[in-house]
C-alpha cells in the first residue's frame, strides 16, 4: 500500500500540495505517478484534501492535524485502513509530483528482501550539491545499510578529490508492525540537531536499508522549486 501523507499547512509554501502541476493539484499529480506500483491512499488533515482525492478517484483518509510528521500520518492511515502487520507501506512525500515510477518499485523490492525497519532510496550527486543542506546526504555500510544522514557533507573529505557522496530520495518503506515501532520510539538529540526523523530509528539501534537509484526527481519546498520542477520536467 502507498500511502501519501497530505499536510495542507506549510510554512514555507502555503498550500502547496495544491500547486497546479500541468493542470493537477500537486498530490493528485504524485498520486497518479505512482498508481500503477500498488494500491494508494492519501493521507489527509482536511475534508478539502479528502473530497479532492474522491474527485480523482483515489482512496483517501482524514488524520489528526496534530502529527509532528508525514510517517505519524501515515500510520494513523495503516490503522485505519485495518492493514496487516506485515504489510508493506511506502510513504511517498506529497510533494514529489515528478517521482520516477521505478524509483518507487526499486524501494518496494529492496524492503521484500531485508529484515530492516525502514527501507529508502539514495543517489550519487555531483560536488556541486554536496554542500546544500536542503539536500540529505547519507553514508552506507558495506550491506547497503544507512550509517548516517546529515545536512552536512558526509563523508567529511580531509585530503579532497572523493566523489562517491550520496544524496538520500525522502521515500521510505515499512512493515506496518515496523511502522508501529517507529512512531512509539523516543525523539533522538540527533533527529533534533538535524531535523531528520530517519535519524531516530539510528539512534535506537535499527537498520535502514538503502538502495541505489538514478532519479531527476527533487521535493518541491518552495515556490522557487516549484518553478525550476516545472522548467527543468517541461
Amino acid at each position: 500500500m502507498i500511502i501519501i501523507p497530505a499536510r495542507l499547512a506549510s510554512t514555507r509554501f502555503p498550500n502547496k500540495i495544491l500547486a497546479n502541476i500541468n493542470g493537477l493539484p500537486m498530490v493528485i499529480a504524485t498520486a497518479k505517478r505512482v498508481e500503477n506500483l500498488d494500491d494508494v491512499a492519501i493521507a489527509a488533515d482536511t475534508e478539502e484534501v479528502v473530497a479532492l482525492a474522491h474527485d480523482y478517484g483515489f482512496k483517501a483518509i482524514l488524520t489528526s492535524k496534530e502529527h509532528q510528521s508525514g510517517t505519524d500520518r501515515i500510520n494513523e492511515a495503516a490503522q485505519k485502513l485495518n492493514l496487516k502487520d506485515n504489510e508493506i507501506v511506502i510513504n511517498v512525500q506529497a510533494d514529489e509530483p515528478f517521482i520516477e515510477e521505478r524509483v518507487v518499485q526499486s524501494v518496494i523490492e529492496r524492503s521484500q528482501q531485508t529484515d530492516a525497519m525502514i527501507t529508502s532510496a539514495c543517489k550519487k550527486i555531483d560536488l556541486l550539491h554536496v554542500k546544500d543542506p536542503n539536500l540529505v546526504k547519507v553514508i552506507l555500510d558495506a550491506h547497503g545499510n544507512a550509517i548516517y544522514f546529515s545536512r552536512s557533507p558526509i563523508p567529511y573529505d580531509r585530503e579532497g578529490g572523493f566523489e562517491g557522496y550520496f544524496g538520500h530520495l525522502g521515500i521510505y518503506a515499512f512493515r506496518k508492525k515496523a511502522l508501529e515501532t517507529f512512531c512509539t520510539l523516543p525523539y533522538a538529540a540527533i533527529e533534533h540537531i538535524e531535523k531528520l526523523e530517519q535519524l531516530r530509528a539510528i539512534y535506537h539501534g535499527y537498520k535502514i536499508a538503502m538502495v541505489e537509484v538514478e532519479s531527476q526527481s527533487f521535493g518541491i519546498d518552495t515556490k522557487e522549486d516549484l518553478e525550476r520542477a516545472l522548467a527543468f520536467f517541461k
